[in-house]
């Protein structure tokens, strides 16, 4: 007989593997590669137990509490939206709004650059978050992409929260940059 206790599940789940994506789990730190880039997460924090197979993964609940059940709901949400973005990009679009002075917004390395903001002499930046995440202006267009949904998401939220406007009415003072889209 075995001395090893053998631990219940209360809660088990399997996410299937599409075909085109190939999963890697290392220390309880996921990585998915796919047709339009790869992603990874670290789930080491997290009170579940996760397996990958050929073709499905599997988290699973040790603890019959409602905690432990809503953190593995959580863990595979995660995944699943690992996989979709790895299949197809995420694309935050933002709008560049001005009354008087025009913004000028220029894409450097791991940052955006905005320039001439209600006439400020100097630049304003907002951080690019991820490897993978992508920015381009387009006239009056900010479009960010990229396979991980948390790094797309925050770049958008930085660049807005960049060009917030302190110690103003905000129903007078409308210049910024606004996300107007997700998909």
């Amino acid at each position: 007989m075995s001395t090893e206790a053998v631990k219940q599940v209360f809660y088990s789940e399997e996410i299937p593997i599409p075909k085109d994506v190939s999963v890697k789990l290392e220390n309880k730190t996921l990585k998915v590669k796919g047709p339009k880039g790869e992603c990874e997460k670290d789930f080491s924090k997290m009170k579940v137990n996760i397996e990958v197979h050929e073709d499905k993964i599997i988290v699973s609940s040790v603890k019959k509490r409602k905690d432990y059940y809503a953190v593995a709901r959580a863990v595979v949400k995660h995944i699943k939206n690992l996989i979709e973005g790895v299949q197809k990009n995420y694309v935050y679009k933002l709008k560049i709004v001005y009354s008087h002075f025009p913004i000028q917004v220029k894409v450097e390395k791991d940052r955006v650059r905005i320039d001439n903001f209600i006439g400020e002499r100097f630049p304003r930046f907002a951080k690019i978050v991820g490897s993978n995440t992508k920015v381009s202006v387009e006239g009056d267009d900010i479009i960010v992409e990229g396979p991980c949904k948390e790094a797309v998401g925050q770049t958008a939220g930085n660049i807005e929260n960049a060009t917030r406007i302190k110690n103003k009415d905000p129903r007078v003072f409308l210049d910024g940059v606004y996300i107007y889209e997700r998909s």
